[in-house]
């Protein structure tokens, strides 16, 4: 019985469609063929043309899996191009069911050091990006979908350094709150995923080799979180845990809690 139920709930995505913003690479890359190989097409989104190359690569994966992809560049700071997003998706696949943001920029900054152009763009990367994403998923989606945002562990966190990091996903969580509300009317699912720091080239330039011990030796198993420890959960958001809304879900050994 329970091996029939997961080939149901794996059928129940082909078909479905995807929007999957910084996906790419890394958390965004996985989470986009993990969908794929559910049967979901994704609209993978790159910022810029230097990861030209990775959209491609995951777009690929994609459809090696059987989905359909396309990939879509552009700066979701500014709102055009979230609505130019979804435009593209949705004159791809006829329709989203899902939205993804991993959009994210990571600065460990003295308060005292930290410059108002630092600010701005930790602001608009972290916090205005993942509003009108929010925006637009909910205007756009189908009935019955899910919007996920990747935050961080750092929201349950009493440290120093990431002021501007974790104040700027801070807001996300009310968003988050605000649209599980309004979208949730019409089936729509809206959570948030909190993972530790992880293991990718975002996290090593604002540590020193010391810390990073640190921020291992506070999860289980004395490591840093994985990708592969996030995708899952995120895919789980969309399917089987659709019931689950409003919430923010902290994934990350045990690194902090609330």
């Amino acid at each position: 019985m329970q091996i029939a139920h997961i080939v149901v709930c794996m059928n129940t995505r082909t078909g479905k469609s995807a929007v999957v913003a910084a996906g790419a690479k890394n958390l965004g890359g996985l989470i986009s063929t993990s969908l794929g190989a559910r049967g979901v097409n994704v609209a993978v989104h790159y910022n810029s043309a230097g990861t030209r190359d990775a959209a491609e690569a995951t777009a690929a994966e994609v459809e090696k899996a059987g989905a359909r992809a396309i990939t879509v560049q552009g700066d979701l700071t500014k709102p055009a191009n979230v609505t130019a997003l979804f435009d593209a998706a949705i004159d791809a696949f006829g329709g989203v069911d899902i939205a993804i943001n991993t959009v994210g920029k990571v600065l460990r900054k003295p308060i005292l050091e930290t410059t108002e152009a630092e600010f701005d763009s930790m602001f608009d990367i972290n916090a205005k990006a993942a509003y009108f994403f929010l925006q637009q998923a909910g205007a756009r989606l189908n009935d019955n979908g899910s919007i996920v945002t990747i935050v961080t562990a750092l929201l349950a966190a009493y440290t120093d350094g990431y002021s501007t990091y974790g104040g700027s996903k801070s807001p996300v969580e009310h968003f988050t709150r605000a649209a599980s509300k309004e979208f949730g009317v019409r089936g729509i699912n809206v959570n948030n995923v909190a993972p530790g720091p992880m293991d990718t080239p975002f996290f090593y330039p604002q540590e020193t080799p010391e810390r990073v011990e640190f921020h291992k030796s506070q999860a289980m198993g004395n490591r840093l979180t994985d990708i592969e420890d996030i995708a899952p959960l995120v895919v789980f958001l969309t399917g089987d845990g659709h019931w689950i809304n409003g919430q923010t879900i902290f994934a990350n050994g045990g690194y902090t809690t609330r």
